[in-house]
């Protein structure tokens, strides 16, 4: 069961996730941040000012635990800085540091704001399912995101379909003539789903929608001549529930245990979340290529076997009404969690596992945990040139009943990518080729980051959370499951301690880069040796 942590509050969210961007991005690599006594002081440079943060617990390594209150110099005193003052700041020092403003930014801020106020309001209750409460536990998001909960759409739009809510639905399904079907992959998957889903009219398939993405379509031309015309029939929503993941699109069917992951036409966070017609296709290509790979590394990529749209003359309704189907958790061994559950003190589901309540075990914990995770992610870059996305909602660990890691489980097939000059993708559109594939360097980039930035470092920082002691030694205990691939000259350098890769989101939405092009800025690393005297 997922215990309750500390309340959490829109403002002090909002307020956390600008200063740790700041931290990040601006203050720590221009060295412009430093302890004073139980807070962390902040400068911005080039607009001339002084911030400072409480914190929870003394800084360590790239996660501060930044904590209330948030406080602002002015003249000879201290005072509050709300939310939307930080914002201002993070806005004006940005301007001044790039050249240019981003008119979007406050707005973007201000709706994840809204957002998370609107999730705490509209939050139920939790199902008692221990995997599906940790798949809708992540209410913050992103502790180093300026706008963690921005989502286009009034929240009387997407409140019933927020994970962090604790929502269910049902699917909408439309009956589609048999020549309309637009599928690759193996069509068995998708009669496994049909048996749970409405009766279909005779020559018909069953085609799951999000009904959210139902409803961006509604005013579609083609759609609409296609529902009038009877070529496509709605059907409605009905058949099993489904249960909206941490990714919000893609939502889990327990009845069938599968995943459908829909289109949304909407932003979330970063990008719109829609399958692209070559990331269709290119999840059926490493559908074939991924799963052996894993298994000898002994972990579990979730299979995603089929795709299924319309062959209506319209791209955007190809791609708004694809759906990927993903392999469900039902034959996984022990308890999947979702790794990014485990990092949030809010939910105290770290805290609740019995395999962490001393200092000694919850180092045994950590060990077992970095050697689930680590060896797959390293050994699927370095031996097989596939470029894995293990950040904190990609990867669910599977833990026994006293909650110890014993299983390592990878999905999202959009995320993953081949290394290019490894590969021979000759046979695929070009389009899709380019979609599958990272330069080499980019690939590292995001696999370090992924792994050590974004998801072992959140892992560590909690584990110190209940047992500060063990702030010094975490480290030491990972080190052996990094030096077992120390033959290559990437991993020597991180055992070396060279900073690692952290992804800037503050200056990617700055900038409105698309994601797949994020700069990086070096944060602190962990893994380092004591230096040879």
């Amino acid at each position: 069961m997922l215990l309750t942590g500390p309340a959490v509050t829109a403002d002090d969210a909002t307020s956390t996730a600008l200063l740790n961007c700041l931290v990040r991005e601006v203050c720590g690599p221009e060295q412009q941040v430093w302890p004073d006594g139980g807070r962390l002081v902040l400068r911005l440079p080039r607009a001339g000012v002084v911030l400072r943060a409480g914190l929870a617990r003394p800084p360590a390594g790239a996660a501060p635990r930044l904590a209330p209150p948030y406080e602002e110099r002015r003249a000879d005193e201290w005072i509050p800085a709300p939310w939307e003052r930080l914002a201002n700041l993070v806005a004006g020092e940005l301007e001044l540091a790039t050249g240019h403003p981003n008119p979007e930014f406050l707005a973007q801020v201000d709706d994840s704001h809204s957002a998370l106020t609107a999730i705490l309001a509209a939050r139920g209750e939790p199902s008692g399912d221990p995997y599906i409460d940790s798949e809708q536990s992540l209410v913050a998001g992103h502790r180093f995101h300026p706008s963690p909960k921005a989502r286009q759409g009034s929240p009387q739009e997407w409140l019933p379909y927020a994970p962090e809510t604790r929502a269910r639905f049902r699917p909408l399904w439309l009956a589609v003539p048999e020549h309309l079907v637009a599928e690759e992959g193996d069509a068995r998957a998708f009669a496994a789903l049909e048996e749970h889903g409405p009766p279909a009219p005779p020559g018909r398939r069953l085609l799951p929608v999000h009904p959210w993405q139902f409803s961006l379509l509604a005013d579609n031309p083609v759609l609409r001549k296609a529902l009038a015309s009877g070529s496509l029939v709605n059907l409605g929503p009905s058949g099993p529930e489904a249960v909206p993941t941490s990714s919000v699109r893609t939502a889990y069917l327990p009845d069938a245990d599968v995943f459908c992951k829909f289109s949304l036409d909407v932003r979330i966070t970063n990008c719109v979340r829609k399958n692209a017609w070559y990331e269709l296709t290119g999840a059926m290509t490493l559908n074939e290529l991924l799963p052996p790979i894993l298994e000898k590394l002994d972990a579990t990529f979730l299979r995603e076997p089929a795709y299924r749209s319309v062959a209506l003359p319209d791209r955007r309704l190809y791609e708004g009404l694809g759906v990927i189907l993903r392999q469900g958790v039902g034959s996984l061994p022990g308890t999947p969690l979702l790794a990014g559950a485990l990092t949030d003190p809010c939910n105290a589901l770290l805290a609740g596992l019995p395999a962490l309540s001393t200092p000694e075990s919850a180092q045994a914990w950590w060990d077992a945990y970095v050697a689930c995770v680590a060896p797959p992610v390293l050994g699927a870059y370095l031996d097989h040139g596939v470029v894995l996305e293990p950040h904190l909602q990609n990867v669910l660990v599977c833990v026994d009943d006293d909650g110890m890691p014993v299983h390592a489980v990878f999905r999202d097939m959009e995320g993953t990518k081949l290394t290019s000059g490894q590969w021979d993708l000759s046979h695929l559109p070009s389009r899709v080729a380019e979609a599958l594939t990272y330069a080499p360097d980019q690939g590292w980039n995001r696999v370090v980051y992924c792994l050590l930035v974004n998801h072992l470092t959140e892992i560590a920082a909690a584990v110190a959370d209940l047992h500060p002691s063990l702030d010094e030694t975490l480290w030491r205990t990972a080190r052996k499951h990094f030096a077992d691939h120390d033959r290559h000259p990437q991993v020597r350098a991180l055992l070396a301690g060279v900073p690692l890769p952290a992804k800037a989101n503050l200056r990617t939405r700055w900038s409105r880069t698309a994601d797949r092009g994020a700069a990086y800025v070096p944060v602190p690393n962990p893994l380092a040796a004591p230096r040879p005297l």
